[in-house]
C-alpha cells in the first residue's frame, strides 16, 4: 500500500485505516485486482493517498498519462462505472498496450484488467475524494455499493491523516464542518427528492453552479430554510454564513422540489 508521506516504524492511525478500508473493500468486492483512496483539496492535484494492489500503479497511470474513470469522477463528480476499461471509448489513451509500454513492472497483470468503478465525494469547501476498485471481471452498480458502504470511513480515514499533518487543526475542523453541512443538506434532498445518496450530492452540486454559490454556504441556508431556525454550527471563524444569494438559491431549489413532487404525484 502506498500513502502521502512514508512511515516508518509502527504504523501510523491513517495508514492502519486507510490498510483496513482497502482490505474491506477488496474483500466485498469479487475479482477485485486494486483499490485506492484519490484526493483534491487544499489546491493540489488530484493524486492517490492510498493504494492496494494493482491500483498503486493504475490509479497514478490514470491521473498522470493516461486518462480513465479516477480522473473522470473527480472532474464530473459523478459515479463512473465500467465493464471493460480498455475499450471504453471515454478514455481512448487508457489501452493495453499503453500501460505495458509505460508501466512494464505489472505486466502479467494488466490482461487481467477489466472492471472500474469510481466514486467520487465531496471533500471540504471545495475539494473531492475518489473511492476507486479495480477488477478482473466488469464493474456494476452493486460495485459502487460496496464503495458506497465504505464512503463514510474513508473520509474518517483522511481526518485522521489530516490530524497526523503538522498546523492542521484549523484545517481539520474546516473540513468536519463542511462535510456537516453537507451530509444534511443531502438528507433533505433524498427526502424531498426520494433519491441516492449520489444523486443527492449532484443536485447540490448543480444548484451551487447554476447560482453560483458555495456549495457548503447552499447546505447550511438548505438546512436553515428547511428547520426555520439557524443550524448548528460552531462559533468563531469555522460558522458558515450563507449569503444572500445562497440563501435566495435554498429557496428556488426548495420551490423547484415542491413543483416536481406535484407533477409526479408524490
Amino acid at each position: 500500500m502506498t500513502t502521502e508521506r512514508p512511515i516508518t516504524g509502527e504504523r501510523a492511525p491513517a495508514t492502519a485505516l486507510f490498510e483496513e478500508l482497502l482490505e474491506r473493500i477488496a474483500a466485498d468486492v469479487p475479482g477485485a485486482l486494486g483499490a485506492a483512496v484519490s484526493v483534491h483539496h487544499h489546491g493540489k492535484p488530484l493524486h492517490a493517498v492510498a493504494t492496494r494492489g494493482l491500483a498503486a500503479t493504475f490509479v497514478p497511470a490514470q491521473l498522470d498519462r493516461f486518462g480513465g474513470p479516477v480522473p473522470t469522477a473527480a472532474h464530473t463528480g459523478e459515479p463512473v462505472v465500467t465493464g471493460d476499461v480498455f475499450a471504453d471509448e471515454r478514455w481512448p489513451s487508457l489501452t493495453l498496450d499503453g500501460l505495458l509500454g509505460h508501466h512494464p513492472g505489472p505486466a502479467a497483470d494488466w490482461p487481467r484488467v477489466q472492471g472500474v468503478a469510481a466514486l467520487p465525494a465531496p471533500w471540504g469547501a471545495d475539494g473531492r475524494l475518489v473511492l476507486s476498485v479495480t477488477l478482473d471481471r466488469p464493474a456494476t452498480e452493486e460495485t459502487l455499493n460496496v464503495l458506497r458502504r465504505h464512503e463514510r470511513f474513508t473520509a474518517m480515514a483522511l481526518v485522521v491523516a489530516e490530524a497526523a499533518q503538522p498546523d492542521r487543526t484549523e484545517q481539520i475542523l474546516d473540513l468536519l464542518q463542511s462535510r456537516a453541512a453537507l451530509e444534511e443538506a443531502k438528507g433533505i434532498v433524498i427526502a424531498l427528492r426520494r433519491c441516492d445518496p449520489d444523486e443527492a450530492w449532484a443536485t447540490l452540486r448543480r444548484a451551487s453552479q447554476q447560482f453560483n454559490v458555495k456549495v457548503r454556504e447552499l447546505a447550511v441556508a438548505l438546512v436553515e430554510l428547511m428547520a426555520g431556525a439557524p443550524a448548528p454550527q460552531p462559533d468563531g471563524d469555522r460558522t458558515i454564513h450563507p449569503g444572500p444569494a445562497a440563501r435566495a438559491a435554498a429557496e428556488q431549489v426548495l420551490r423547484a422540489f415542491a413543483s416536481e413532487a406535484e407533477l409526479t404525484g408524490l
